[in-house]
């Protein structure tokens, strides 16, 4: 019985004595995605991000995401279950998340949350976005030394300050170099169907163009133009797999460095709410991947332009400049503020068509 009890004394002992730290839990890190993931476009520039946020910090955090997610009640649903399962940031990437964003972080203030394309913020939920605009610009460049037919056609999904934006840019870029250039644009009203994207550069195509773009998820335009033998300028990311002879270069977008970072503050303690609006200066956006077609001259002269934005010497919004229906805009000598492009609601002329309702 003595035997026993010393044995029960010398366990409490034991187990009294402080152990060792255990190892902390990995940060839970979730993505939610409005389209599948794919090998390009712009669900596979945030996987890429994500994939970069996993190699960085390895096993200090746990990334996972949720894919073809729509935009309204069902992200809301996914961010609760995402919440529910222990993520403590998630970011979401897609416009039409930042109301559902900010819907579940009133509820979750322990929560981080990155409402990429959003413009809200609140305690727990930062923005951030990127200045398409400045590669559609330098793409623009591209086509107007590239077109035979001074036509390019432009599939767009929502007429949104950021559409705006990146038509109007490539507009200006193209009219920079070929004053007669004209931009024809397709209103999708989604951002990811390949079979009306497909129709949407098809028709474009019949209509004179013969350099195309899109801001769509998917890469049916690329592919449309590789049938047709026209030419085409990637977005988000790389697409020479899927047109090896139509590209003529890629805008790409870049978050793996930004996706870091935030995961880093929150790793660290630091992370604050804030927006983040950066664009070539800053990495977020570059153009590159140039195809078969184009000229070295043409190559030189775009990535000579890209530094020139990169360095401030070249504004993409700098005046004069009139919209489609002959007003102006912007004055000689003056160019738009960062509130003026964030709330832009016009066409510049050289685009054809209105604004889809």
């Amino acid at each position: 019985m003595y035997k026993n009890l010393a044995a029960l004394a010398l366990a409490a002992c034991v187990f009294s004595f402080p152990t060792h730290a255990q190892k902390a839990e990995p940060l839970k890190v979730g993505f939610l995605y409005v389209a599948p993931v794919t090998d390009a476009g712009w669900v596979h520039q945030h996987e890429e991000g994500r994939q970069a946020v996993q190699a960085a910090f390895g096993d200090r955090v746990k990334t996972s995401f949720v894919e073809n997610v729509a935009e309204g009640p069902d992200a809301e649903r996914v961010l609760r279950d995402l919440v529910a399962t222990g993520h403590k940031l998630i970011f979401t990437p897609s416009f039409g998340y930042m109301e559902p964003t900010l819907k579940v972080a009133k509820d979750h203030p322990e929560v981080k949350f990155e409402s990429i394309t959003g413009y809200k913020t609140a305690p727990n939920v930062a923005t951030a976005n990127a200045r398409y605009y400045e590669g559609r610009y330098l793409a623009g460049i591209a086509a107007g030394r590239l077109s035979k037919s001074n036509v390019a056609g432009f599939v767009a999904g929502f007429p949104i300050p950021e559409v705006l934006q990146g038509i109007n840019a490539f507009a200006l870029g193209m009219r920079s170099v070929n004053p007669q250039a004209q931009v024809k644009v397709v209103w999708l009203n989604t951002w990811f169907d390949p079979g009306k994207e497909r129709d949407a550069a098809m028709a474009l195509i019949d209509q004179g163009a013969d350099v195309l773009t899109f801001n769509s998820a998917s890469t049916a335009v690329m592919a449309a133009a590789q049938e047709r033998g026209k030419l085409a300028i990637a977005y988000h990311s790389d697409m020479r797999k899927v047109a090896p002879q139509a590209q003529a270069l890629a805008v790409m977008h870049v978050w793996g460095d930004y996706y870091q970072q935030r995961t880093r503050a929150v790793l660290d303690g630091t992370w604050k709410t804030g927006n983040v609006w950066g664009g070539v200066k800053e990495g977020m956006v570059r153009v590159g991947a140039f195809g078969p077609g184009v000229p070295k001259a043409v190559q030189d002269e775009v990535l000579a332009r890209q530094k020139d934005i990169a360095s401030g010497k070249l504004k993409p919004f700098a005046g004069p400049i009139a919209d489609n229906e002959g007003k102006a805009v912007v004055a000689k000598g003056q160019a738009l503020g960062d509130e003026q492009i964030l709330n832009m609601n016009f066409l510049v002329a050289g685009v054809q068509g209105k604004i889809a309702k």
